[in-house]
């Protein structure tokens, strides 16, 4: 399980720092739904990783973080 909970804050760091990456490149920008969804997903993998590790100002960092993604993505619909 402890490998399982790794690979998931890993993978939510890809899409975060991807994401962010790619939007200081120009090549995708903040209000493109895919750079949001990779936002939204890379902060639940974020709060799954920081709760299993008792890190719980991460977790609730993160939850904001998921919050203003959803906000995002509510908009544009």
């Amino acid at each position: 399980m402890t490998l399982f909970i790794e690979i998931i804050g890993w993978i939510g760091s890809v899409l975060i720092v991807g994401s962010y990456f790619l939007n200081i490149q120009g090549k995708l920008d903040s209000k493109d739904s895919k750079y949001i969804w990779a936002n939204l997903l890379g902060g639940i993998c974020f709060i799954i990783n920081t709760y299993a590790h008792h890190a719980y100002p991460s977790v609730a960092v993160n939850i904001v973080w998921v919050i203003i993604a959803l906000f995002a993505i509510f908009r544009k619909k």
